[in-house]
């Protein structure tokens, strides 16, 4: 199907995101963290990368669990009528305008980021004690953001079959970089040809979503650590804890945007 003047536009959009370096809300926070950053390279124990480690593959190791993806999405369903899309199921979004998608996306970015901002200066003021406690509670806020937004083109990702590409959302958006991003784009790839095919979505890599995963916790906690551990100095926790969580949040926000209009352009195209 021949894409639309706004869908070649958002085609050039995800090009440029792609290729292009990290966003200005990433540039700003490497380079607010450079010297934290050196800290943490010369005298961070590897039992606190560990730690944090652990936290995030205790939660990523609990995505195999069915019931960890519950979300309630139908204020997808609402939103797209409020924008005049007569839907019966969110999967016939998948042939809705972009430029209405696109709307109702990004009206998903304000409400999440708060709540993860939130949850980062609360955690912040109880210093190290609380940080493996902030780490699954920013993660399952970015999963439903996850969530929404691909609802938002028409492909809810609601069971672990969905892992693989909820893991590489994770991965681009800590790490802000091209070949992270090239990975992420390339799951997107394989789950556009299953959709349009008509068949399950299974990810590329096989297994159990633990194993799967089982590298991605560590490179996370590298990407996370310094920004974290700064949430045990005093007074300054809080709002350091706010806004590393408003940071990943952001970023993740702005991976799942880009790879689900991918998801979109891609599908619409093996659809011909």
């Amino acid at each position: 199907m021949r894409l639309t003047p706004y869908e070649k536009t958002a085609q050039k959009e995800v090009d440029a995101w792609l290729r292009g370096d990290a966003s200005l809300v990433a540039r700003a926070m490497d380079w607010v963290m450079r010297p934290v950053d050196w800290a943490v390279e010369q005298g961070v124990p590897d039992s606190v990368v560990d730690q944090m480690s652990e936290a995030i593959g205790g939660f990523l190791s609990k995505l195999n669990d069915a019931t960890k993806w519950a979300v309630d999405l139908s204020s997808i369903q609402s939103e797209a009528r409020k924008n005049g899309l007569d839907i019966e199921d969110l999967e016939d979004l998948r042939t809705a305008p972009l430029k209405t998608l696109d709307t109702i996306a990004n009206g998903l970015f304000t409400q999440n980021t708060v709540m993860a901002a939130l949850s980062g200066g609360g955690t912040g003021l109880g210093g190290a004690m609380l940080i493996a406690a902030d780490i699954p509670l920013l993660f399952a806020i970015n999963l439903h953001l996850i969530q929404r937004i691909g609802a938002a083109y028409g492909f809810p990702m609601t069971g672990p079959e969905h892992g693989p590409i909820v893991l590489s959302i994770y991965n681009a958006a800590a790490a802000s970089s091209r070949e992270a991003r090239s990975g992420a784009l390339h799951e997107v790839g394989i789950a556009a040809a299953a959709y349009a095919g008509g068949s399950t979505y299974r990810g590329r890599v096989r297994g159990v979503f633990s194993d799967q995963s089982r590298h991605v916790p560590r490179e996370l906690a590298k990407n996370l650590v310094g920004r974290k551990l700064l949430q045990t100095i005093p007074l300054a926790g809080a709002a350091v804890g706010a806004g590393v969580n408003y940071w990943f949040t952001r970023e993740t926000a702005q991976t799942s945007y880009m790879l689900f209009r991918a998801l979109y352009l891609e599908h619409k195209d093996r659809l011909q």
